[in-house]
């Protein structure tokens, strides 16, 4: 269960890099707009912000992705502790996305399924 939860955890990861990509480098893109239902003006009055937050997104992905490799490195404790602080940090904003607008729960389940998955069978897997 440990391999499971260190695959969820990097696909996670991957999925936080993408949004990083999203909202600090294509926010004011339409492909960027087009994925938060934003009008330009919108995205060029909170570019600032949105930049501010892609780089927690990142820094929640290289967080977990410097675990994974602890953990292939035989390091297992500080590894399975960063990935854990990291995609737990994931279900957490998305628990706050979802509280904080129900119109977004699509959105919601799509970033923090893969963490919540992942924390479930690394946890299975480091007590067995």
């Amino acid at each position: 269960m440990l391999i499971v939860g260190l695959v969820l955890a990097g696909m996670a990861a991957l999925l936080h890099v993408y949004i990083f990509y999203l909202e600090s480098v294509a926010w004011t893109r339409r492909p960027g707009r087009a994925v938060f239902g934003l009008t330009a003006e919108q995205a060029e009055s909170t570019r600032e912000l949105a930049f501010n937050h892609g780089f927690y997104n990142l820094f929640l992905a290289v967080i977990t992705l410097l675990g994974i490799v602890l953990v292939g490195f035989d390091r297992l404790l500080i590894g399975a502790t960063l990935v854990l602080a990291g995609i737990g940090s994931m279900l957490a904003a998305a628990l706050v996305l979802f509280c904080s607008n129900r119109g977004r729960g699509r959105a919601a389940l799509l970033q923090g399924s893969m963490p919540l998955l992942s924390i479930v069978a690394l946890v299975m897997g480091l007590i067995s």
